[in-house]
């Protein structure tokens, strides 16, 4: 059973994301890289807290993504938050640029990861912000889910 299950080695999670929206689709996409940025995810430095996916043109783009310069290269080194292509078909570009434009979605990177065959991919989501008081509703929601996880634990 433990054989079947993909080995995707994640590198960064935006778990903020979870908090801050409602996660609505999400969408496996590529990353256009250069040099040792892939060399730097490989060691599992990476940050996309922050970072968010902007159309730019007719394509989708990577905003203030952090990937830190690789230790061992020295001349030829990329810089660390510069903005990355993403790499998407175009019925999937022209469903998020229409639901960014129509109905003032955002698209949030949710996980970076290096799937079996060893490519950076981005799980993106098409989210919708979260008020205050729906922020205290997943809090709410969470903790009862704890203690009704904690009950059940106790009486078994």
């Amino acid at each position: 059973m433990a054989a079947d299950a993909p080995k995707q080695k994640t590198i960064a999670e935006n778990r903020r994301a979870r908090f801050d929206y409602f996660l609505e689709d999400h969408i496996e996409a590529g990353l256009q890289l250069r040099g040792t940025e892939i060399k730097a995810l490989r060691d599992g430095r990476a940050n996309i807290a922050e970072s968010y996916v902007s159309p730019e043109g007719r394509e989708m783009v990577l905003i203030n993504a952090d990937i830190p310069p690789y230790k061992m290269a020295n001349r030829f080194n990329h810089e660390p938050r510069r903005h990355r292509k993403l790499l998407l078909h175009r019925k999937q570009i022209d469903k998020l640029i229409g639901a960014v434009q129509r109905d003032g979605r955002t698209i949030v990177p949710v996980r970076l990861y290096l799937n079996e065959a060893g490519k950076a991919k981005l799980e993106i989501a098409l989210a919708k912000g979260k008020k205050l008081h729906d922020k205290r509703e997943t809090a709410a929601e969470r903790d009862w889910q704890r203690d009704k996880a904690r009950l059940l634990r106790d009486k078994g």
